[in-house]
């Protein structure tokens, strides 16, 4: 994991619109950063659909949410719709920006070890720096956690 006060990388990603999203066009903001396993699988879905629900308070506290997996974007672009998520998933086909993150790693997965993405999540501050770090969240009650945190 990284640390707190440790700079965030920065990535530019597509979004489940096909477009590129990086870190740095939120400078001067804070920026939820969550990396989960696999769009519209039971725990995924729980945690994005908690973001979801609490929209409102991020929106309030001007932070920006944006969701990271290995998946492709047709199928970001799939649970966005199901879901009516109001903020970017972004395709990490490669897995490099997870890696960056601490976030990529081998897990056991219908009895065969595979590279996945890893259930962390990252506040970054205003200034481009961790300012909060969750490892292996439970995501049913995460959304609550991280405002939690930016409180």
């Amino acid at each position: 994991m990284l640390s707190e006060g440790e700079p965030a990388p920065d990535f530019e990603l597509s979004n489940q619109d096909g477009e590129p999203v990086a870190l740095s066009d939120f400078d001067g903001q804070h920026v939820v950063v969550y990396f989960y396993p696999r769009a519209d699988t039971p725990g995924c879905t729980t945690e994005a659909c908690g973001f979801r629900d609490r929209w409102r308070d991020y929106r309030e506290r001007e932070v920006t949410v944006l969701g990271v997996s290995d998946d492709p974007v047709a199928d970001l672009a799939d649970f966005a719709a199901k879901y009516d998520l109001p903020f970017d998933l972004l395709s990490d086909a490669d897995g490099a920006v997870a890696a960056a993150y601490d976030s990529y790693g081998e897990r056991e997965v219908a009895g065969e070890t595979r590279e996945v993405t890893l259930r962390n999540t990252y506040v970054v501050g205003p200034d481009g720096t961790v300012a909060a770090a969750f490892e292996g969240v439970d995501p049913e009650a995460h959304a609550d956690e991280v405002l939690d945190a930016l409180d």
